[in-house]
């Protein structure tokens, strides 16, 4: 294929992958949106509604709360477990590291709803925030031990003994040394973290019976009527601010770290 209808057939692609970011951008200030692409009638009238609308920014803080903690709990343990795994050497550790990745996506799976929904139930977690948080973190703690591993795996052994040479204990040596130079993996960690946890629409579901304890990604459904059909002028600015948070944790760590991400040394 020669250059020319390569360059077309690239941008018609990605003018196909952009239509529905440029509808997220233009629909929320539209009189009267519709699913079609088109210049809006501009108007900020669909916000103060949004903000009517009960229990919609509630949502947003139970979506930052679980987000939040799951994020926290996964990055600080999955660190922690990471470094034992990369620097501890026992019989049946790469064993270990395969069953962790593999189940990893069947904890939060469809697969495994009814016994986490049964687990939950016999805690007496079932309508909590906490059983979901537990559950989240069980489903993404797995995957993130074995992205951290792959970058304590790239620091140099020798820093660590240099270290212990100068009379730090192994704590120490972890704080000040592993754990700085694993902070990209964190990063890249807390974000997928962040992001899993916030668009997570299955667990909240099962789990939670209560409408005031709904994350935003259950309580978006508030915005249609009974017959299924969206209140879409409401509807398109919740979408809008729904995305705001991600957006925001994005550019907090590509300004922070950069978009050059190594495990290890940063080069």
């Amino acid at each position: 294929m020669s250059r020319a209808p390569r360059t077309l057939l690239m941008g018609f692609f990605l003018a196909w992958f952009a239509l529905p970011f440029v509808w997220l951008l233009s629909a929320p200030f539209s009189k009267t949106p519709g699913f079609r692409l088109a210049f809006p009638d501009f108007t900020l009238e669909n916000f103060p509604r949004l903000l009517e609308t009960r229990g919609a920014l509630h949502a947003f803080g139970n979506s930052l709360l679980l987000a939040g903690v799951t994020m926290i709990v996964v990055g600080l343990t999955a660190t922690l477990a990471a470094y034992a795994l990369s620097r501890q050497s026992f019989r049946g550790r790469d064993l270990v590291l395969y069953l962790l990745v593999l189940f990893s996506s069947v904890v939060t799976g469809v697969a495994a709803v009814v016994p986490l929904f049964t687990i939950t139930l016999k805690l007496g977690l079932l309508d909590t925030h906490l059983g979901v948080i537990l559950v989240l973190c069980g489903g993404l703690l797995p995957t993130a031990m074995f992205v951290i591993k792959d970058f304590v795996d790239g620091i140099p052994r020798a820093y660590e003994e240099a270290s212990l040479m100068d009379g730090a204990t192994p704590w120490q040596t972890f704080r000040n040394v592993a754990l700085p130079l694993s902070t990209g993996g964190l990063a890249v960690v807390s974000l997928l973290t962040f992001v899993s946890a916030w668009d997570n629409f299955l667990i909240p579901y099962i789990l939670l019976r209560s409408p005031e304890r709904f994350p935003a990604s259950v309580a978006i459904y508030s915005f249609f009527n009974e017959l299924g059909l969206p209140f879409l002028n409401v509807l398109a600015a919740y979408a809008l601010l729904y995305t705001l948070p991600v957006l925001a944790l994005y550019l907090i760590i590509q300004k922070v770290f950069g978009f050059e991400l190594y495990g290890g040394i940063k080069g």
